[in-house]
């Protein structure tokens, strides 16, 4: 995906939405599971999460999770 077809957040119109993915339940790649604003003081989001669609979820740092062992 090219800097071009990145779309502008429409409720703030600062931000971009970039595409985040994850994998799922059997490793498999999710691509596009979520788009968040760039912006931090808008903090739009939408995810999907088994196959239910999500909005404005909190969003947290990520500074305390622990990695799984592999």
């Amino acid at each position: 995906m090219d800097q071009s077809s990145i779309p502008k957040c429409q409720r703030c119109t600062v931000g971009d939405l970039v595409p985040l993915s994850d994998y799922g339940g059997q490793g498999a790649a999710v691509h596009y599971k979520a788009w968040v604003c760039t912006n931090p003081e808008c903090g739009f989001n939408i995810k999907i999460r088994n196959g239910d669609i999500y909005i404005d979820e909190p969003i947290m740092s990520g500074t305390a999770h622990s990695s799984r062992i592999r």
